[in-house]
């Protein structure tokens, strides 16, 4: 008898940093391409936070936001889950991202009963503390993040994770990721009762 296929959870992925060659891009750009060759079940999407403004209320309007505002929290809403690369700014989450996330959460919460996980990469504690207040920022949100594993990657300490197009080339960094993504996995699929 044949083992019943995994559903296909959808992913967004989001990355605090604006910047083109961010490590934390780069580490969604991998999770995307190991997501795609090596686990089954799972689509991960970028989400590009750039275009979105400076949360502003007067922007909405008659009960709508404006249209990059729009589109993002619909991305977000049909999302089964998120994954949020991003670095550490001044011991929290960068202003970027917590404009996206502010967004996002006016009313109706689109982040609410998602499951997440965080990866970040950045110096000595690889943006570690901007996990932290990301998680207590999901607390208000009913976002829910995995435990384990935590993905910190330092990526000034040997040996190179990186090669000098931005990809994640270090074999030991990239399993990890592939760790998170299976956790993320199956901790989206316990949360819809699907497993």
């Amino acid at each position: 008898m044949e083992a019943a296929a995994k559903p296909v959870i959808k992913v967004a992925a989001l990355c605090g940093s604006l910047r083109k060659g961010s490590y934390n891009r780069s580490l969604l750009r991998s999770a995307i391409q190991i997501g795609n060759e090596s686990v089954n079940g799972m689509q991960i999407e970028y989400i590009d936070i750039a275009p979105l403004p400076m949360l502003n209320t007067d922007l909405e309007v008659g009960g709508t936001y404006p249209p990059a505002v729009e589109a993002f929290r619909q991305k977000i809403l049909e999302a089964d889950s998120v994954l949020f690369a991003s670095p550490e700014y001044n011991y929290s989450v960068t202003g970027p991202l917590k404009n996206a996330i502010d967004w996002a959460s006016r009313p109706p919460n689109v982040w609410a009963d998602k499951a997440a996980a965080i990866v970040s990469a950045g110096g000595s504690f690889g943006g570690g503390r901007s996990q932290y207040h990301l998680r207590q920022i999901g607390v208000y949100l009913d976002l829910h993040f995995i435990n384990k594993p935590e993905f910190f990657l330092n990526v000034f300490q040997p040996p190179a994770k990186f090669d000098s197009d931005g990809t994640l080339t270090d074999v030991a960094t990239q399993e990890k990721l592939k760790e998170v993504l299976l956790a993320l996995q199956a901790f989206t699929l316990r949360l819809q009762g699907k497993c």
